[in-house]
């Protein structure tokens, strides 16, 4: 029974040795998955290829889904949010993307039911080539890859503004009763060109919009909304994304005003949104 027992002992060592050389390896090293795509998405702030992109939208649905472009559409990635809010994992199998050796990140929500992504990261260049929007159950919401690359990077200038100061805190101020979908946060404001604010919510990878807004809008798909007070102080608080209804409708449902002038100073301008 005991050389049995050291048997399956020395057994299960044996097995566990490689997982565990691998694991300490990663732990010396100091490099996780999550590492490595930050440092990706911050390459792209300066550094983008070109070439052709298939790019295909299918959440907002629209008529014609595909198009192709020159370079990745931009997405607002926030790596200090998904550190956060994401498991980040890397694919071990080899892939390609254009013809070009990619390693593959996968982002999957810690909390609540938000878009999963998936992105291919050039080996040599250390920037997406592509990138994939699920929902929760796992429908493709969009998708956009090089089919062709050039031979150099561009210099771009795609840097994400950093978030205000108190901007949380002013922000459920403005709004008594709000609560924010499980990983999301306030990281900018400003008005709209149609009237009323708009508030832009993350949580590193999807966007939410929180509009302010005189007039209602209209129900479809990742759009709920929810009328706040009466007469002239009448009011319409919409929240639109890509996360199911009722996570939607349960960050407004406790709403019971709007104090616009709470934001105050927060607002930023239309034209410096982009910056």
């Amino acid at each position: 029974m005991r050389r049995f027992a050291a048997s399956a002992w020395l057994g299960a060592l044996l097995l566990a040795g490689p997982a565990q050389a691998q694991g300490q390896t990663q732990e010396a090293s100091g490099v996780s998955p999550l590492d490595e795509l930050t440092a990706a998405l911050r390459q792209a702030r300066t550094r983008a290829a070109r070439g052709t992109v298939d790019v295909s939208v299918f959440f907002p649905p629209r008529a014609v889904p595909t198009r192709t472009a020159r370079a990745l559409p931009a997405v607002p990635f926030r790596p200090g949010l998904i550190a956060q809010h994401f498991r980040v994992t890397r694919a071990p199998a080899p892939a390609t993307v254009a013809g070009r050796d990619v390693t593959r990140f996968d982002l999957v929500p810690k909390v609540g039911q938000a878009a999963r992504w998936t992105l291919w990261v050039d080996r040599a260049w250390n920037v997406p080539l592509a990138f994939e929007e699920r929902m929760p159950g796992g429908t493709l919401a969009r998708r956009a890859a090089f089919s062709a690359v050039g031979s150099e990077l561009a210099r771009v200038q795609a840097g994400v503004p950093p978030v205000p100061p108190g901007l949380r805190a002013a922000v459920l101020a403005a709004l008594p009763g709000l609560r924010f979908p499980p990983g999301f946060t306030p990281t900018a404001a400003g008005p709209r060109a149609g009237g009323g604010l708009e508030v832009t919510l993350s949580d590193g990878a999807n966007v939410l919009a929180l509009v302010l807004a005189p007039r209602d809008v209209r129900a479809a798909p990742g759009v709920v909304s929810r009328r706040v007070g009466s007469g002239g102080g009448r009011r319409f608080v919409w929240l639109v994304g890509n996360l199911p209804d009722a996570p939607l409708r349960s960050a407004l449902a406790g709403v019971r005003g709007v104090e616009e002038a709470r934001l105050g100073t927060l607002l930023a301008s239309p034209d410096s949104k982009g910056q």
